[in-house]
Protein backbone atom coordinates (compact mmCIF):
# COMPACT_ATOMS: atom_id res chain seq x y z
CA UNK A 1 0.00 0.00 0.00
CA UNK A 2 1.55 3.25 -0.64
CA UNK A 3 1.39 6.34 1.62
CA UNK A 4 -1.76 8.40 1.43
CA UNK A 5 -0.32 11.58 2.73
CA UNK A 6 2.46 11.23 -0.62
CA UNK A 7 -0.52 11.00 -2.59
CA UNK A 8 -2.47 13.75 -1.45
CA UNK A 9 0.78 15.95 -1.88
CA UNK A 10 1.74 14.43 -5.52
CA UNK A 11 -1.17 12.39 -6.78
CA UNK A 12 0.70 13.05 -10.31
CA UNK A 13 3.80 10.94 -9.41
CA UNK A 14 0.93 8.42 -8.62
CA UNK A 15 -1.03 8.46 -11.30
CA UNK A 16 1.95 8.54 -13.73
CA UNK A 17 3.55 5.57 -11.79
CA UNK A 18 0.04 3.44 -12.38
CA UNK A 19 0.23 4.76 -15.86
CA UNK A 20 4.16 3.20 -16.74
CA UNK A 21 3.04 0.08 -15.37
CA UNK A 22 -0.01 -0.40 -17.26
CA UNK A 23 -2.40 -0.10 -14.17
CA UNK A 24 -5.99 1.25 -14.46
CA UNK A 25 -6.55 3.04 -11.08
CA UNK A 26 -8.81 6.04 -10.82
CA UNK A 27 -6.48 8.35 -8.67
CA UNK A 28 -8.62 11.32 -9.02
CA UNK A 29 -11.51 9.40 -7.14
CA UNK A 30 -9.10 8.56 -4.84
CA UNK A 31 -7.65 12.16 -3.87
CA UNK A 32 -11.63 13.33 -3.97
CA UNK A 33 -13.27 10.61 -1.70
CA UNK A 34 -10.07 11.73 0.53
CA UNK A 35 -10.66 14.95 0.56
CA UNK A 36 -14.67 14.33 1.60
CA UNK A 37 -13.41 12.01 4.41
CA UNK A 38 -11.03 14.36 5.99
CA UNK A 39 -13.64 17.64 5.63
CA UNK A 40 -16.31 15.55 7.23
CA UNK A 41 -13.79 14.29 9.75
CA UNK A 42 -12.81 17.77 11.19
CA UNK A 43 -16.49 18.73 10.87
CA UNK A 44 -17.45 15.66 13.08
CA UNK A 45 -14.13 17.20 15.45
CA UNK A 46 -15.73 20.37 15.77
CA UNK A 47 -19.03 19.25 16.46
CA UNK A 48 -17.81 16.80 19.07
CA UNK A 49 -16.11 20.17 20.62
CA UNK A 50 -19.44 21.70 20.60
CA UNK A 51 -20.78 18.78 22.30
CA UNK A 52 -17.99 18.83 24.90
CA UNK A 53 -18.50 22.60 25.08
CA UNK A 54 -22.39 22.48 25.71
CA UNK A 55 -21.92 19.73 28.13
CA UNK A 56 -20.32 21.97 30.32
CA UNK A 57 -22.53 24.94 29.97
CA UNK A 58 -26.17 23.84 28.67
CA UNK A 59 -26.79 22.37 32.62
CA UNK A 60 -25.73 25.19 34.50
CA UNK A 61 -28.09 27.65 32.01
CA UNK A 62 -30.66 25.26 32.07
CA UNK A 63 -31.02 25.49 35.50
CA UNK A 64 -30.85 29.47 36.05
CA UNK A 65 -33.43 29.92 33.36
CA UNK A 66 -35.57 27.43 35.33
CA UNK A 67 -34.98 29.71 38.16
CA UNK A 68 -36.26 32.51 36.92
CA UNK A 69 -39.14 30.96 35.42
CA UNK A 70 -40.67 30.43 38.81
CA UNK A 71 -43.39 32.51 39.53
CA UNK A 72 -43.29 33.67 35.46
CA UNK A 73 -46.60 33.49 33.68
CA UNK A 74 -47.96 34.13 30.29
CA UNK A 75 -45.58 35.22 27.31
CA UNK A 76 -42.81 35.70 29.49
CA UNK A 77 -42.42 32.00 30.47
CA UNK A 78 -43.71 31.13 27.26
CA UNK A 79 -40.15 32.72 25.99
CA UNK A 80 -38.41 31.23 29.00
CA UNK A 81 -39.13 27.44 28.38
CA UNK A 82 -38.77 28.07 24.53
CA UNK A 83 -35.04 29.11 25.35
CA UNK A 84 -35.13 26.32 27.65
CA UNK A 85 -36.13 23.82 24.85
CA UNK A 86 -33.62 25.21 22.68
CA UNK A 87 -31.00 25.21 25.01
CA UNK A 88 -31.82 21.45 25.70
CA UNK A 89 -32.12 20.20 22.04
CA UNK A 90 -28.62 21.56 21.29
CA UNK A 91 -26.84 18.17 22.35
CA UNK A 92 -29.63 15.98 21.04
CA UNK A 93 -29.62 18.04 17.49
CA UNK A 94 -25.20 17.73 17.37
CA UNK A 95 -25.24 14.14 18.08
CA UNK A 96 -27.73 13.08 15.26
CA UNK A 97 -25.24 15.51 12.77
CA UNK A 98 -22.63 13.40 14.36
CA UNK A 99 -23.96 10.26 13.71
CA UNK A 100 -24.99 11.19 10.19
CA UNK A 101 -21.63 11.92 9.40
CA UNK A 102 -19.58 8.96 11.18
CA UNK A 103 -22.63 6.93 9.25
CA UNK A 104 -21.00 8.47 5.73
CA UNK A 105 -16.82 8.25 6.91
CA UNK A 106 -18.25 4.14 7.39
CA UNK A 107 -19.43 3.97 4.00
CA UNK A 108 -16.17 6.12 2.63
CA UNK A 109 -13.48 4.11 4.50
CA UNK A 110 -14.18 0.98 2.08
CA UNK A 111 -14.49 2.77 -0.85
CA UNK A 112 -10.91 4.33 -0.10
CA UNK A 113 -9.26 1.49 0.57
CA UNK A 114 -10.47 -0.39 -2.17
CA UNK A 115 -8.91 1.79 -4.57
CA UNK A 116 -5.56 2.26 -2.03
CA UNK A 117 -5.38 -1.28 -2.61
CA UNK A 118 -5.11 -1.10 -6.41
CA UNK A 119 -2.60 1.51 -6.44
CA UNK A 120 0.91 0.20 -7.54
CA UNK A 121 3.90 1.44 -6.30
CA UNK A 122 5.84 3.88 -8.42
CA UNK A 123 8.59 2.64 -10.56
CA UNK A 124 11.94 3.82 -9.53
CA UNK A 125 12.89 6.90 -11.49
CA UNK A 126 15.80 4.68 -12.83
CA UNK A 127 13.50 2.18 -14.20
CA UNK A 128 13.70 1.95 -17.97
CA UNK A 129 9.92 2.75 -19.57
CA UNK A 130 8.35 -0.07 -21.67
CA UNK A 131 5.18 -2.05 -21.94
CA UNK A 132 6.25 -5.38 -21.45
CA UNK A 133 8.98 -7.91 -21.09
CA UNK A 134 10.01 -7.14 -24.74
CA UNK A 135 10.89 -3.93 -23.29
CA UNK A 136 13.42 -5.48 -20.71
CA UNK A 137 17.38 -4.52 -20.89
CA UNK A 138 20.09 -6.84 -20.57
CA UNK A 139 22.35 -5.66 -17.61
CA UNK A 140 25.49 -8.09 -17.73
CA UNK A 141 25.69 -12.33 -18.09
CA UNK A 142 28.00 -14.61 -17.74
CA UNK A 143 29.22 -18.01 -18.76
CA UNK A 144 31.37 -20.52 -17.91
CA UNK A 145 34.72 -20.38 -19.31
CA UNK A 146 34.11 -23.76 -22.02
CA UNK A 147 30.86 -22.07 -22.95
CA UNK A 148 29.28 -19.20 -24.81
CA UNK A 149 25.76 -19.42 -25.55
CA UNK A 150 26.14 -17.55 -28.63
CA UNK A 151 27.10 -20.64 -30.79
CA UNK A 152 25.91 -23.60 -31.36
CA UNK A 153 26.13 -26.15 -28.67
CA UNK A 154 26.82 -29.06 -30.94
CA UNK A 155 30.16 -26.77 -32.47
CA UNK A 156 31.30 -26.29 -28.65
CA UNK A 157 30.62 -29.95 -27.33
CA UNK A 158 30.62 -32.23 -30.23
CA UNK A 159 27.38 -33.72 -30.07
CA UNK A 160 23.87 -32.61 -31.18
CA UNK A 161 21.60 -31.87 -27.16
CA UNK A 162 18.89 -33.10 -26.17
CA UNK A 163 16.02 -31.38 -24.52
CA UNK A 164 15.49 -31.83 -21.12
CA UNK A 165 11.81 -33.44 -22.05
CA UNK A 166 14.47 -36.20 -23.91
CA UNK A 167 16.48 -36.26 -20.95
CA UNK A 168 14.12 -37.10 -18.41
CA UNK A 169 12.70 -39.38 -20.89
CA UNK A 170 15.68 -41.77 -21.54
CA UNK A 171 17.21 -41.52 -18.15
CA UNK A 172 14.00 -42.39 -16.24
CA UNK A 173 13.79 -39.06 -14.06
CA UNK A 174 10.28 -37.88 -14.72
CA UNK A 175 6.72 -39.28 -15.56
CA UNK A 176 4.15 -36.82 -16.94
CA UNK A 177 1.87 -39.27 -18.46
CA UNK A 178 1.09 -40.63 -15.07
CA UNK A 179 1.30 -36.96 -12.82
CA UNK A 180 -1.30 -35.95 -15.30
CA UNK A 181 -3.43 -39.08 -14.52
CA UNK A 182 -3.28 -37.94 -10.40
CA UNK A 183 -3.46 -34.13 -10.77
CA UNK A 184 -4.54 -32.86 -14.45
CA UNK A 185 -2.39 -30.60 -17.29
CA UNK A 186 1.09 -29.50 -16.33
CA UNK A 187 1.50 -32.07 -13.40
CA UNK A 188 4.43 -34.56 -13.04
CA UNK A 189 5.96 -37.40 -11.07
CA UNK A 190 10.14 -36.95 -10.04
CA UNK A 191 11.08 -40.47 -10.34
CA UNK A 192 14.28 -41.79 -9.38
CA UNK A 193 17.55 -39.59 -9.55
CA UNK A 194 15.29 -36.77 -10.91
CA UNK A 195 13.71 -36.99 -7.51
CA UNK A 196 17.25 -36.93 -5.56
CA UNK A 197 18.78 -34.03 -7.89
CA UNK A 198 15.45 -31.86 -6.89
CA UNK A 199 16.02 -32.67 -3.33
CA UNK A 200 19.67 -32.15 -3.45
CA UNK A 201 19.35 -28.31 -5.32
CA UNK A 202 17.15 -27.05 -2.70
CA UNK A 203 19.29 -28.61 -0.22
CA UNK A 204 22.32 -27.29 -1.55
CA UNK A 205 20.55 -23.84 -1.86
CA UNK A 206 19.09 -23.69 1.66
CA UNK A 207 22.83 -24.61 3.10
CA UNK A 208 24.20 -22.03 0.78
CA UNK A 209 22.34 -18.96 2.20
CA UNK A 210 22.54 -20.57 5.81
CA UNK A 211 26.04 -21.89 6.04
CA UNK A 212 27.73 -19.40 3.79
CA UNK A 213 25.55 -16.02 4.07
CA UNK A 214 24.01 -16.24 7.79
CA UNK A 215 20.14 -16.21 6.52
CA UNK A 216 18.21 -17.34 9.34
CA UNK A 217 16.27 -20.65 7.91
CA UNK A 218 12.44 -20.46 8.92
CA UNK A 219 9.51 -22.46 7.36
CA UNK A 220 5.91 -21.07 6.28
CA UNK A 221 2.61 -21.31 6.12
CA UNK A 222 1.66 -22.18 2.21
CA UNK A 223 -1.89 -21.94 2.92
CA UNK A 224 -2.53 -18.41 4.23
CA UNK A 225 -5.77 -16.32 5.13
CA UNK A 226 -6.87 -13.60 2.72
CA UNK A 227 -5.38 -10.52 4.30
CA UNK A 228 -2.23 -12.75 4.54
CA UNK A 229 -2.23 -12.13 0.62
CA UNK A 230 -3.47 -8.49 0.18
CA UNK A 231 -1.01 -7.69 3.07
CA UNK A 232 1.91 -9.26 0.78
CA UNK A 233 0.27 -7.50 -2.60
CA UNK A 234 -0.58 -10.28 -4.19
CA UNK A 235 -4.46 -9.37 -4.04
CA UNK A 236 -6.19 -8.10 -5.86
CA UNK A 237 -3.86 -7.84 -9.05
CA UNK A 238 -2.76 -11.29 -8.73
CA UNK A 239 -5.95 -12.63 -7.54
CA UNK A 240 -6.73 -14.52 -10.42
CA UNK A 241 -2.84 -16.71 -9.90
CA UNK A 242 -3.95 -18.25 -6.90
CA UNK A 243 -5.66 -21.59 -5.41
CA UNK A 244 -8.45 -20.52 -3.30
CA UNK A 245 -9.94 -22.39 -0.56
CA UNK A 246 -13.53 -21.98 -0.31
CA UNK A 247 -13.48 -22.85 3.61
CA UNK A 248 -16.27 -20.47 4.42
CA UNK A 249 -18.69 -22.48 2.12
CA UNK A 250 -18.30 -25.37 4.30
CA UNK A 251 -18.75 -24.10 7.66
CA UNK A 252 -15.69 -22.37 7.98
CA UNK A 253 -14.97 -19.01 9.12
CA UNK A 254 -12.66 -18.31 6.61
CA UNK A 255 -11.12 -18.65 2.90
CA UNK A 256 -7.95 -20.31 2.85
CA UNK A 257 -5.67 -19.74 -0.90
CA UNK A 258 -2.19 -21.54 -1.63
CA UNK A 259 0.83 -18.83 -2.02
CA UNK A 260 2.78 -18.97 -5.26
CA UNK A 261 5.60 -18.18 -2.84
CA UNK A 262 7.61 -18.65 0.11
CA UNK A 263 8.12 -14.22 0.29
CA UNK A 264 3.86 -14.74 1.52
CA UNK A 265 4.75 -16.70 4.47
CA UNK A 266 8.18 -15.27 5.54
CA UNK A 267 7.02 -11.33 5.29
CA UNK A 268 3.76 -12.11 7.41
CA UNK A 269 5.45 -13.33 10.72
CA UNK A 270 6.04 -10.26 11.56
CA UNK A 271 2.36 -8.74 10.55
CA UNK A 272 1.05 -6.27 12.63
CA UNK A 273 4.63 -5.78 15.04
CA UNK A 274 6.90 -2.64 16.59
CA UNK A 275 10.65 -4.44 15.64
CA UNK A 276 13.70 -2.91 17.35
CA UNK A 277 15.80 -1.11 14.90
CA UNK A 278 18.92 -3.35 16.56
CA UNK A 279 17.22 -6.28 15.35
CA UNK A 280 17.28 -4.78 11.73
CA UNK A 281 18.33 -6.43 8.79
CA UNK A 282 16.14 -9.44 9.37
CA UNK A 283 17.58 -12.09 7.15
CA UNK A 284 14.88 -14.85 6.44
CA UNK A 285 15.05 -18.40 3.79
CA UNK A 286 12.96 -20.88 3.29
CA UNK A 287 11.77 -23.93 0.74
CA UNK A 288 8.56 -24.38 0.70
CA UNK A 289 6.10 -26.05 -1.78
CA UNK A 290 4.25 -23.50 -4.67
CA UNK A 291 1.02 -22.98 -6.36
CA UNK A 292 0.32 -21.51 -8.89
CA UNK A 293 -2.87 -21.81 -11.53
CA UNK A 294 -0.92 -20.32 -14.40
CA UNK A 295 -4.06 -17.98 -15.49
CA UNK A 296 -3.62 -16.55 -18.96
CA UNK A 297 -0.59 -18.97 -20.02
CA UNK A 298 -2.40 -21.08 -21.93
CA UNK A 299 -0.51 -22.80 -24.66
CA UNK A 300 2.47 -21.19 -23.62
CA UNK A 301 5.83 -23.63 -22.11
CA UNK A 302 2.69 -25.98 -21.94
CA UNK A 303 5.32 -29.18 -22.24
CA UNK A 304 7.77 -30.27 -19.70
CA UNK A 305 9.23 -29.09 -16.28
CA UNK A 306 9.34 -24.86 -17.18
CA UNK A 307 5.56 -23.62 -16.35
CA UNK A 308 4.05 -26.51 -13.84
CA UNK A 309 1.64 -25.84 -11.31
CA UNK A 310 2.97 -26.78 -8.31
CA UNK A 311 6.89 -26.95 -7.94
CA UNK A 312 8.85 -25.98 -4.94
CA UNK A 313 11.06 -22.77 -4.03
CA UNK A 314 14.03 -21.71 -1.70
CA UNK A 315 13.13 -17.91 -1.14
CA UNK A 316 14.83 -15.32 0.66
CA UNK A 317 13.58 -12.21 2.40
CA UNK A 318 15.07 -8.95 3.84
CA UNK A 319 13.23 -6.81 6.14
CA UNK A 320 15.47 -3.01 6.91
CA UNK A 321 15.65 -0.06 7.73
CA UNK A 322 13.65 2.44 5.84
CA UNK A 323 16.43 3.79 3.27
CA UNK A 324 16.63 4.03 0.00
CA UNK A 325 20.68 3.88 -0.47
CA UNK A 326 20.31 0.45 2.07
CA UNK A 327 17.43 -1.29 0.22
CA UNK A 328 19.47 -0.18 -3.13
CA UNK A 329 22.19 -2.08 -1.64
CA UNK A 330 20.89 -5.25 -0.24
CA UNK A 331 19.14 -5.66 -4.08
CA UNK A 332 22.57 -5.73 -5.32
CA UNK A 333 23.33 -7.81 -2.46
CA UNK A 334 20.70 -10.31 -3.01
CA UNK A 335 21.21 -10.81 -6.52
CA UNK A 336 24.59 -10.98 -5.78
CA UNK A 337 23.81 -14.46 -3.67
CA UNK A 338 22.11 -15.88 -6.87
CA UNK A 339 24.80 -15.38 -9.30
CA UNK A 340 27.29 -16.92 -7.21
CA UNK A 341 25.21 -20.39 -6.80
CA UNK A 342 24.60 -20.17 -10.45
CA UNK A 343 28.04 -19.84 -11.06
CA UNK A 344 28.82 -22.87 -8.68
CA UNK A 345 26.55 -25.20 -11.13
CA UNK A 346 28.46 -23.33 -13.93
CA UNK A 347 24.99 -22.47 -15.37
CA UNK A 348 25.34 -19.64 -17.88
CA UNK A 349 22.75 -16.59 -17.08
CA UNK A 350 21.85 -13.10 -17.36
CA UNK A 351 20.49 -10.54 -15.97
CA UNK A 352 17.40 -8.09 -16.87
CA UNK A 353 16.10 -4.70 -15.66
CA UNK A 354 12.63 -5.13 -16.18
CA UNK A 355 10.85 -2.32 -17.45
CA UNK A 356 8.07 -0.42 -16.22
CA UNK A 357 5.59 -2.75 -17.57
CA UNK A 358 6.88 -5.61 -16.33
CA UNK A 359 7.47 -4.94 -12.85
CA UNK A 360 3.86 -5.52 -11.00
CA UNK A 361 2.57 -3.71 -8.96
CA UNK A 362 4.94 -3.94 -5.60
CA UNK A 363 7.99 -3.43 -7.23
CA UNK A 364 10.02 -0.33 -7.36
CA UNK A 365 12.70 -2.38 -9.06
CA UNK A 366 12.60 -5.76 -10.13
CA UNK A 367 15.79 -7.86 -12.05
CA UNK A 368 14.87 -11.15 -13.59
CA UNK A 369 17.55 -13.72 -13.52
CA UNK A 370 17.64 -15.96 -16.65
CA UNK A 371 19.23 -19.31 -17.08
CA UNK A 372 20.20 -20.48 -20.56
CA UNK A 373 18.58 -23.63 -21.68
CA UNK A 374 19.86 -25.30 -25.01
CA UNK A 375 16.29 -27.09 -25.40
CA UNK A 376 14.67 -23.89 -25.75
CA UNK A 377 14.28 -21.15 -28.68
CA UNK A 378 13.81 -21.25 -32.44
CA UNK A 379 14.04 -24.24 -34.23
CA UNK A 380 16.51 -24.91 -36.66
CA UNK A 381 17.02 -28.16 -38.40
CA UNK A 382 14.59 -29.38 -36.18
CA UNK A 383 15.99 -28.98 -33.22
CA UNK A 384 15.64 -25.84 -30.73
CA UNK A 385 18.83 -23.02 -31.25
CA UNK A 386 18.60 -22.25 -27.44
CA UNK A 387 17.25 -19.46 -25.74
CA UNK A 388 17.43 -17.94 -21.62
CA UNK A 389 14.24 -18.67 -19.52
CA UNK A 390 13.78 -17.01 -16.43
CA UNK A 391 14.56 -18.71 -13.21
CA UNK A 392 14.85 -16.05 -10.81
CA UNK A 393 13.70 -12.67 -10.02
CA UNK A 394 14.76 -9.87 -7.32
CA UNK A 395 12.31 -7.52 -6.17
CA UNK A 396 12.64 -4.08 -4.40
CA UNK A 397 9.82 -3.09 -2.71
CA UNK A 398 10.39 -0.08 0.29
CA UNK A 399 8.06 0.18 2.38
CA UNK A 400 4.90 -1.05 0.19
CA UNK A 401 4.42 -4.94 1.72
CA UNK A 402 5.11 -3.63 5.06
CA UNK A 403 2.94 -0.61 5.36
CA UNK A 404 -0.34 -3.14 4.17
CA UNK A 405 1.34 -5.78 7.00
CA UNK A 406 1.39 -2.96 9.17
CA UNK A 407 5.06 -3.70 10.31
CA UNK A 408 7.21 -0.74 11.66
CA UNK A 409 10.39 -0.48 13.66
CA UNK A 410 10.93 1.84 16.67
CA UNK A 411 13.77 4.42 14.86
CA UNK A 412 16.73 5.24 17.55
CA UNK A 413 17.47 1.72 19.43
CA UNK A 414 15.63 1.97 22.92
CA UNK A 415 12.84 0.51 23.47
CA UNK A 416 9.58 2.01 24.62
CA UNK A 417 11.18 5.44 22.75
CA UNK A 418 11.79 6.68 19.05
CA UNK A 419 9.03 7.09 16.29
CA UNK A 420 7.82 4.13 14.68
CA UNK A 421 8.71 3.64 10.90
CA UNK A 422 7.58 1.39 8.34
CA UNK A 423 10.26 -1.24 7.35
CA UNK A 424 11.67 -1.76 3.92
CA UNK A 425 11.76 -5.04 2.13
CA UNK A 426 13.00 -7.17 -0.92
CA UNK A 427 12.60 -10.59 -1.59
CA UNK A 428 14.38 -12.31 -4.11
CA UNK A 429 14.34 -16.38 -5.78
CA UNK A 430 17.31 -18.49 -4.13
CA UNK A 431 16.79 -21.11 -6.60
CA UNK A 432 12.98 -22.94 -7.86
CA UNK A 433 12.74 -26.47 -8.80
CA UNK A 434 12.30 -28.54 -10.98
CA UNK A 435 12.78 -25.10 -13.34
CA UNK A 436 16.82 -25.65 -12.63
CA UNK A 437 16.60 -28.90 -13.30
CA UNK A 438 15.99 -27.91 -16.89
CA UNK A 439 19.04 -25.55 -17.57
CA UNK A 440 21.18 -28.46 -15.11
CA UNK A 441 20.47 -31.42 -17.21
CA UNK A 442 20.48 -29.73 -20.57
CA UNK A 443 24.19 -27.88 -19.73
CA UNK A 444 25.40 -31.06 -18.23
CA UNK A 445 24.75 -33.75 -20.68
CA UNK A 446 27.13 -35.92 -22.39
CA UNK A 447 27.28 -37.44 -25.84
CA UNK A 448 25.98 -40.46 -24.27
CA UNK A 449 23.45 -39.17 -23.20
CA UNK A 450 24.29 -39.12 -19.66
CA UNK A 451 24.51 -36.12 -17.30
CA UNK A 452 27.52 -35.30 -14.94
CA UNK A 453 26.63 -34.01 -11.74
CA UNK A 454 27.89 -30.41 -10.68
CA UNK A 455 30.38 -31.18 -8.15
CA UNK A 456 28.52 -28.77 -6.00
CA UNK A 457 25.53 -31.26 -5.50
CA UNK A 458 27.35 -34.21 -4.99
CA UNK A 459 27.55 -34.85 -1.69
CA UNK A 460 23.39 -34.26 -1.98
CA UNK A 461 23.32 -36.90 -3.96
CA UNK A 462 25.42 -39.32 -2.12
CA UNK A 463 28.61 -38.90 -3.54
CA UNK A 464 27.11 -39.80 -7.31
CA UNK A 465 29.25 -37.93 -10.12
CA UNK A 466 26.72 -38.93 -13.04
CA UNK A 467 23.14 -39.53 -13.43
CA UNK A 468 22.74 -42.84 -16.50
Amino acid sequence: MIDLKALRENPDRFAQGAKAKGVAVDIARLVALDGERRQLQTEADRMRAEQNRLAKEVGPQIGKLKGQLKGKTGDEAKALEAEIESLSGKPTQLKASVQAIETRLQELDPRITEILLQVPLPPDPDVPVGTSSEDNVEIRRWNPPDFDPTKPFEAQRGFKPKTHLELVRDLKLCDFERGVKIAGTRSYILTGDGMRLHQAVQRYAMDFMVDKHGFTPMSVATLVREETMVGTGFFPAGREQAYHVEESKRGGGYDLFLTGTGEVGLMGIHKDEILDEAVLPLRYVTVSTCYRREAGASGKDTAGLYRIHQFDKVEQVVICRADEAESRAWHKKMMGYVEELLQSLQLPYRLLQCCTGDLGVKNADMVDIESWMPGRGEVAGGRPTGAYGETHSASRLYDYQCRRLNMRYRAGGAAGKGETVFCHSLNNTVLASPRVLIPILEMHQNADGTVTIPEALRPYMGGKARIG
